[in-house]
């Protein structure tokens, strides 16, 4: 066989074989096992490279083909299973180096554009990807640290040329067609050039050797390419793996920052930009790879730029007197000679990318620089801690300077231009570097890099100070005024800087304070929401740091400076928003009453200093001009206007401090007072000057306006338009005049509302309107009331501004007028008055007059809340809520037609919230919202004239769709509508009298008429129908209880008219209506408003007008009736159900109001009873001929409708009598007659159901709409009710009392406990169904016990049987796959129900046999085979058996078995611990089960080693690498069992103290683990996991002390082992505070021996931490402890 390939290698060498002829052979030499060279591999990979670097070398020549198939199989071999088999085998094969070179040259020439390789990238990449797979062949790079620089380089390079350039050319078509036929080919070829004999040999034993090793080849044939960014993480990979085995630093930094750092962050900027990500899709970039790929580049970028060893020559450079200290000695350090310039200029140079991306990718850089630096290099010990802090800041300033923006006046640009070293000539000057883009830049990378010197705490102020003579404060008060010199207000990062600056120390913005007040707040003008946000930050900020300096006077000093110079062209944006007043408020109650009164003094002495005497000089320079001269006047009016503007920001900023302020009360000190007192006689004094201003005005304009000489006839048109525009001003009131009135306003009534306040609270605080009242003792009325008047009357202002108001000035006074009545309110003189009602009268309309200022009502409103907010779009709102909020004050003041039209008011915008006209607004309020929230408040039902006239304007608005509604001819209307004034202005009725809206006795007479006729009063359209049920949802916001009796019998009649009398027009009108789903839904939203009704504590006087029998009767009729016409699909629609649940709620709640209320019970129930029990709407089969009689077929939808209704009414009707038996014997005979015929009823109905559910099953009827649970509920309340007359039979002394339908009830059971577990079941049907075996079993014992004679063998054994079924059942049940743990949690309950009825008049023997049954079930077998939950269910029956009350010899045998139960469950924790996914399945319930047999064993499991086996069971419970949601179920599981060990067995812990610490010791472990912080980690809902494991160790700890006769040994050490792990980890602060309290009651154990014990045996790290513990516990817990004990007894 050697001699057939002898000639191979022979033509290989030969250079007369043809090169198609070589590759061919080649190949298949490298696939045949029959081809035996020497070395055969490393021959034939050195023939491929050598004949590659000579086609490149231009050494020998051969086709395109030929080179792209050498090509192919060099990659072909490098992914060989093949070679990488015999590369671990041991055995050597090397590739020559010159293939290194060709392959950079290869990358080299995808780079350049102007050149074009013969092969695909995607072959090379694929070949790069081979080689460096094998760390043998990958020698040939990893070797020569410059190979793998170069290759790094070029595979970055053409990465970035592929991410800027996503339209790349696809492979050439010889790539994919080389491949499929290279193998026929070669066959062919060998053909022609060896013998017949030898070909048919070749292929004999080659072509199975063909397609093994293609099936073995990891690269498939269509899959050749290799991705880009793959092979570029590969090469990462082997580059950081080189670059960490240099021995040289200096070397690597060297070749990085010449040949890496420009390609790597642009290769990182265009990952990570957003802009790319169309070419991310494209190129197949996902964002793990690209996340990997940043990671790995900032890796290499961090080792090479920031290594220990260029420690010194950073500080050489940095620090100051260093930087020229000229060559290093010879213990000088290595390193390079200027690394930041190396860096910095590397980053400058221009040409390494595109002009737009340079900027973008230098800033970026730097940031991250900064980030790579203060890991590096940030970590200092003792002294070396502040070297280490100022090295980290000047580099800080260098990057700083490095951004080339201009700071103290001069481009940074050219202040570094001595430092560049490497700047090249010729080359072109940067684009332009302050363009909106690159300003929000350059911004962005300052904040980062302001923030990281923030968090990495670089400035330490006093070591700054004293011995670094202030260069960081310099430094960064030079960037904080550049920053305010060249503002961008527009970029929100601009903010931020600020943010940081003020973060870091206020004095670097102090010089500038007024240049920063007027940029950030009070000539801001952008108002994007991004920009908003980060400006109401940074005046929130300044509050705050100023607060906690305590120098809040100082900042508003500035900040009313800047508010009183004169403003520039535009309008300034309001004062105050939302956040920016909240964040006031708070700070104001932080700081000093003093220094909050000295804010007010300095607004109020700005206002009397700045503005109103700017107002009062322009008035007299008018009076001096006396209106003659016309020039000047528009200056002198805008001049006005903006002193009027500035006036109203400075009165609203003083309401806000003012009502921010503490208030004064009887612990105030007299200075305060009296400072308190000097500041409101200063208020007043200004808003007198305000009103004495205006008035005046009004003078001097009539004065200017009658002396206005004649004019020239030439001039005269001009000088009339000014005339005219004189005298509607004097008419209307200028704008200054109107801002000036508002601002008086505001003022006034912040005075009368701060000065009533400080009164009322404090005693020796005499208000300003005494001494009024003292001196004017001879007024007839107290000055309240006048005020009161003048008020209303507008006396208080001139005339010209009264008929003008602005919607601000209206709302004010209203204001004004209500704390005017407060102040009547308080007095006790005033309100005592004759005129005094009359006066309150007079203000709560004029508080309730509509305003002019109206909204469009196609879109509301919103308003913020803010007084300066208020304008003609918003006044509705803030009026409305002026009104709602004040109702218990205005309401008794109201007449008849407000309180009317303040309901339809409110009625009516709750409706147009409904009707989508109005929504709730999240960021402000709406007339609808506020609706809304009244309805629903508890104050409402406190207003009992305003809560009727809504129930009544609601009563009126249903009757006005009633009456609009058609009405048949057949079945008029016996009473009429009656028309009264609800919601409608009606002056001419009298108030005092309360006129019925609806005859309650007619209407009662039509529900009667439609119950004897079956026929409907009122046809309703779903238009219709849909107006209703918006009335019913605002009615189910009201509170019943409040609605009063003849609202309540009103209301509730007529609803119950529409229940009862009304029908749907489609239902009349169409034999298959399409609307029934909507009708279902309109009667479920009736029903549950009648519920709810009845609940009402005055629902009484309903029945007072009909009975309640007739109650049910009529509203069964109709719902019968309706069904009837209701078609269903052939299952159960959800809005059907909830119709059945809402008539089951109507039922149950009349039933038990007839009961209670005990009048005419029997006539009631027996009124119902017999309707329900009457056999033409009992039987299901006539109904369904009724059906069939009409149309002609059975109509077997319609028929269980009614059946189903039926049964669900009279099961609620017998269930709801059984749960009221026992109150007398007389009301016990009565329900249990009932009782008797309901039974009787049932029977037969639920055979019908039975039959009709075993024909839709065989599929001769269609399927029906019951549920399986429903027939079962059905079943189980017939059998209670047999029940309960069973005790009947007793007292009458019947011998051998049986059950009707035992055997309906017997074969319901067998069918139950065969189809329980057998299939998937709903879990209302298992929990029905767990219930009926209950009540099943509790009958049977029943009728067994009384029935002992003749047949008790017989009757034993069935019962014994049963119960062992029952048993089986049950177990068989919690076993089966499709029920979760939550499943399983649901029906514990049931079960635990079927076992207490089970066990509690068991044998013994039947117990017995039960643990039998449930102990052969607590192996460890099924857990090996995968099974746990065969093993689950028996723990899971035990659990529930011990919570059972059991018979005495039942208990015993119980408690004599627990032992053994847990020992076999820490045995069944041991193996399941061992698998992880098992945790929370089945060790976690374990766990939890003996939980609860250690709590119900508490005095009944006498030997500790019990409990102690327990606690060692739980020390397997895995808490470590598991889900947040996984980990907080086994923490609580473990901690709940160590609870009940040290709750329930107390006597134990002296044993089983230290293996109840080593358990909990390893709850604290693992949440120090899991707790400590993790970056951005530590906020989410799994952070809130952790934090309530937390609180439970520090809820243990204190459990720990309760018993501290068990633990105090033992609590040195535990603090040792706290202080350990504590060691270890960096907590998050959170955690640690409730760890920390914890450990606190621990330390309160402690003897003074052991914190010696424990000072002189911890190590020094640990030592540090516990003295550091130590000392917080005796400053702050010891002594607030200390100061308890002193005062407890």
């Amino acid at each position: 066989m050697a001699a057939i390939y002898s000639g191979i290698p022979l033509k290989l060498k030969c250079p007369q074989t043809p090169w198609e002829d070589k590759l061919k052979l080649a190949r298949f030499a490298w696939i045949s096992t029959q081809c035996l060279l020497p070395n055969k591999e490393q021959v034939l990979l050195d023939w491929c490279t050598h004949a590659l670097t000579g086609w490149y070398n231009q050494k020998v020549v051969f086709s395109q083909n030929v080179l792209e198939g050498l090509w192919f199989y060099l990659d072909d071999l490098l992914h060989s299973t093949k070679l990488h088999s015999l590369v671990k085998q041991g055995k050597t094969i090397t590739l020559r180096l010159n293939m290194a070179q060709l392959l950079l040259e290869r990358l080299q020439e995808f780079i350049c554009a102007h050149t074009k390789s013969p092969v695909g990238l995607s072959t090379v990449l694929s070949v790069c990807q081979g080689l460096l797979s094998s760390p043998v062949l990958s020698s040939v790079f990893i070797t020569k640290y410059e190979l793998m620089v170069d290759l790094l380089a070029k595979l970055c390079s053409v990465a970035c040329h592929k991410l800027q350039q996503p339209v790349l050319t696809e492979p050439t078509m010889a790539e994919a067609a080389y491949q499929e036929n290279v193998t026929t080919e070669s066959l062919q070829t060998l053909h022609s050039n060896l013998d017949s004999s030898q070909i048919e040999m070749i292929i004999e034993s080659s072509s199975d050797q063909l397609e093994l090793e293609a099936k073995k080849s990891p690269k498939s044939k269509g899959n050749r390419s290799a991705n880009l960014f793959d092979v570029l993480l590969q090469v990462l990979s082997c580059y950081l793996s080189v670059q960490r085995q240099q021995a040289n630093s200096n070397r690597v930094f060297t070749m990085v920052i010449n040949h890496l750092i420009q390609t790597l962050v642009v290769l990182r900027h265009l990952l990570t930009s957003g802009d790319c990500a169309t070419v991310h899709t494209q190129l197949d970039l996902h964002q793990q790879l690209c996340k990997d790929i940043r990671v790995k580049i900032d890796t290499v970028l961090q080792l090479a730029l920031f290594p220990p060893e260029h420690l010194n020559s950073y500080k050489e450079e940095l620090l100051p007197g260093k930087e020229d200290s000229g060559k290093r000695g010879a213990g000088g350090a290595k390193g390079p000679l200027k690394p930041v310039i190396a860096i910095i200029s590397k980053l400058d140079a221009q040409g390494y990318c595109q002009p737009s991306l340079h900027y973008p990718v230098k800033s970026i850089t730097l940031s991250l620089l900064f980030k790579f630096f203060l890991e590096s290099y940030r970590k200092g010990r003792g002294d070396g801690e502040e070297a280490h802090r100022m090295l980290c800041f000047y580099f800080f300033t260098r990057l700083a300077l490095a951004l080339d923006v201009a700071v103290d006046g001069h481009c940074l640009t050219s202040a570094k231009a001595d430092q560049s070293v490497s700047v090249t000539r010729g080359q072109k000057p940067p684009p332009n570097l302050f363009s909106p883009e690159n300003w929000c830049l350059a911004l962005l990378t300052v904040e980062s890099l302001l923030s990281q010197a923030l968090s990495a705490d670089i400035y330490n102020v006093a070591a700054d100070r004293i011995r670094h003579e202030e260069v960081q404060l310099n430094f960064y008060r030079a960037l904080g005024k550049m920053l305010l010199n060249q503002a961008q207000p527009s970029i929100p990062a601009w903010y931020r800087c600020l943010k940081v600056l003020l973060t870091l120390n206020h004095l670097i913005l102090e010089p500038s304070l007024d240049q920063l007040l007027s940029s950030v707040w009070i000539n801001s003008e952008c108002m994007d929401s991004r920009v908003q946000r980060a400006r109401q930050l940074v005046v929130c900020s300044l509050f705050q740091t100023y607060t906690r300096l305590r120098q809040l006077p100082r900042l508003f000093s500035e900040l009313l400076s800047v508010i009183c110079e004169p403003s520039l062209d535009h309008n300034r944006p309001p004062l105050l928003s939302d956040s920016i007043s909240a964040s006031l408020r708070t700070c104001l109650l932080d700081t000093p009453p003093s220094q909050g009164l000295e804010v007010c003094t300095l607004v109020l002495e700005s206002i009397k200093g700045s503005i109103l005497p700017e107002l009062v000089r322009e008035e007299m320079e008018m009076e001096i001009d006396g209106g003659t001269h016309g020039i000047g006047m528009a200056n002198e009016l805008q001049h006005r206007e903006d002193a009027s503007l500035k006036l109203f920001s400075l009165c609203q900023l003083l309401q806000v401090v003012l009502f921010s302020l503490k208030t004064l009360d009887h612990t105030s000190s007299l200075p305060i007072i009296r400072q308190s007192k000097c500041l409101m006689e200063e208020v007043q004094h200004v808003v007198k000057d305000l009103l004495h201003l205006l008035k005046n005005e009004n003078k001097t304009v009539k004065t200017n306006t009658n002396s206005v000489p004649k004019t020239p006839r030439k001039g005269k048109k001009k000088v009339n338009l000014k005339e005219s525009e004189s005298v509607s001003e004097s008419k209307i009131g200028a704008p200054w005049e109107h801002k000036t009135q508002e601002a008086a306003l505001l003022l006034q009534y912040t005075w009368v509302e701060v000065d009533t306040l400080f009164s009322t609270h404090c005693s020796k605080y005499l208000p300003l309107d005494s001494a009024q009242t003292t001196a004017n003792k001879t007024e007839c009325c107290a000055p309240s009331l006048t005020n009161i008047d003048n008020i209303i009357s507008g006396e208080i202002f001139p005339e010209h501004l009264q008929a003008s108001c602005s919607p601000m000035s209206s709302l004010l006074l209203k204001h004004l007028a209500l704390q005017q009545m407060k102040k009547v309110f308080l007095d006790t003189p005033s309100l005592l008055e004759p005129t005094s009602a009359a006066v309150l009268s007079r203000a709560t309309k004029f508080i309730l007059a509509e305003s002019k200022f109206r909204t469009s009502p196609d879109r509301e409103q919103v308003w913020d809340g803010q007084i300066g907010s208020v304008n003609a779009g918003t006044y509705l709102v803030s009026h409305w809520y002026l009104i709602t909020s004040n109702l218990p004050l205005i309401t008794p003041y109201m007449n008849g037609d407000d309180v009317d039209f303040l309901a339809g008011s409110i009625v009516s915008s709750v409706l147009n919230m409904q009707s989508g006209g109005g929504k709730h607004s999240l960021s402000g309020l709406t007339v609808s919202g506020i609706s809304s929230q009244l309805l629903q408040s508890p104050v409402f039902a406190e207003l009992p004239s305003l809560f009727s006239a809504t129930v009544r304007f609601l009563t009126q608005k249903i009757i006005g769709v009633l009456k609009a509604a058609h009405v048949p001819k057949v079945c008029p209307l016996r009473f009429q509508f009656t028309e009264t004034g609800v919601g409608k202005k009606s002056f001419e009725r009298d108030t005092s009298q309360l006129l019925n809206i609806v005859d309650k006795t007619t209407i009662v007479e039509d529900i009667l008429t439609s119950l004897k006729t079956s026929e409907v009063a009122v046809l309703l359209s779903d238009t219709q129908r849909e107006e209703i049920i918006n009335f019913v949802q605002i009615l189910t916001q009201l509170n019943q209880d409040g609605i009063n009796s003849e609202d309540l019998s009103e209301i509730f009649l007529l609803l119950f008219f529409t229940l009862t009398s009304t029908s749907s027009q489609s239902d009349q009108t169409a034999a298959d209506p399409p609307g029934s789903g909507s009708d279902v839904v309109f009667l479920v939203k009736l029903i549950r408003i009648l519920n709810r009704l009845l609940e009402g504590r005055n629902f009484h006087s309903v029945l007072k007008h009909i009975h309640g029998g007739t109650l049910l009767q009529a509203a069964m009729s109709s719902l019968l009736r309706r069904s009837n016409n209701v078609r269903h699909q052939t299952k159960c629609s959800p809005d059907w159900l909830d119709l059945i649940k809402a008539v089951q709620t109507f039922i149950s709640c009349s039933v038990q109001l007839i009961i209670v209320r005990n009048s005419s019970v029997r006539l009631n129930l027996d009124q119902f009873g017999t309707y329900l029990t009457s056999k033409e709407v009992t039987s299901g089969q006539v109904v369904a001929q009724r059906s069939e009689a009409v149309s002609g077929k059975a109509d077997v939808g319609a028929s269980i409708s009614s059946v189903h209704l039926l049964l669900a009414s009279l099961t609620t009707f017998s269930q709801t009598m059984s749960s009221n038996l026992g109150r007398s014997k007389p009301m016990d005979q009565t329900l249990r007659q009932m009782l008797i015929r309901m039974t009787a009823s049932l029977g037969p109905a639920v055979e019908w159901i039975l039959k009709a559910q075993t024909l839709s099953q065989t599929g001769i009827q269609p399927p029906s709409i019951l549920g399986q649970a429903f027939v079962v509920e059905v079943v189980t309340v017939m059998l209670q009710c047999e029940l309960s007359t069973l005790s009947v039979e007793e007292e009458n002394n019947q011998k051998n009392p049986k059950l009707t339908h035992m055997g309906l009830y017997q074969s319901f059971c067998q069918q139950i406990l065969k189809e329980i577990s057998s299939a998937q079941r709903p879990m209302d049907f298992l929990l029905s169904s767990l219930h009926f075996l209950s009540i099943f079993y509790k009958a049977v014992k029943k009728v067994e016990g009384e029935n002992k004679q003749g047949e008790e063998t017989k009757g034993g054994k069935e019962i014994d049987e049963l119960y062992m079924q029952m048993v089986q059942r049950v177990h068989r049940l919690l076993t089966v796959s499709w029920l979760s743990s939550n499943n399983v949690c649901e029906l514990e309950p049931a079960v635990e129900e079927l076992l207490q009825r089970l066990v509690e008049k068991s044998t013994t023997d039947q117990f017995n046999l039960m643990l039998l049954t449930i102990n052969k079930h607590l192996a460890s077998g099924p857990l090996v085979t995968g099974n746990y939950r065969e093993v689950l269910s028996a723990v899971v029956l035990i659990k529930l058996l011990s919570c059972c009350q059991l018979p005495e010899p039942c208990s015993k045998a119980l408690w004599l078995f627990i032992p053994q139960i847990l020992s076999a469950m820490v045995f069944l924790m041991r193996w399941s611990s061992q698998d992880v996914s098992l945790t929370l399945p089945f060790t976690i319930p374990t766990v939890m089960s003996m939980t609860t047999l250690l709590r119900q064993g508490e005095g009944l499991i006498a030997n500790p080693h019990h409990v102690i086996l327990a606690i060692g069971g739980l020390h397997f419970v895995p808490l470590d690498r598991l889900t947040p949601s996984v980990y907080q179920s086994a923490f609580l599981s473990v901690h709940e069992a160590l609870f009940a060990i040290i709750q329930c067995h107390p006597q134990v812990m002296l044993k089983a103290a230290p293996s109840f610490l080593n358990v909990f010791h390893r709850l604290l472990t693992s949440i120090m683990q899991e707790g400590r912080q993790r970056g951005d980690g530590n906020t989410g809902p799994e952070s809130d996991v952790y934090l309530e494991c937390s609180r439970l160790i520090e809820r243990m700890y204190s459990h720990i002390t309760t018993t501290a006769e068990s633990f105090t040994t033992l609590s040195a050490f535990m603090v040792a082992h706290y202080v350990t792990e504590l060691q270890k980890v960096t907590l998050r602060p959170d955690i640690k505070m409730h760890l920390t309290e914890g450990i606190y009651r621990i330390l309160d154990l402690c003897m003074e021996r052991d914190i010696k014990f424990l000072t002189a045996g911890l190590h020094m790290g640990v030592r540090e931490v516990f003295n550091e513990l130590y000392s917080s516990y005796t400053h702050y817990h010891k002594a607030q402890r200390q100061g308890e004990d002193k005062y407890t007894v």
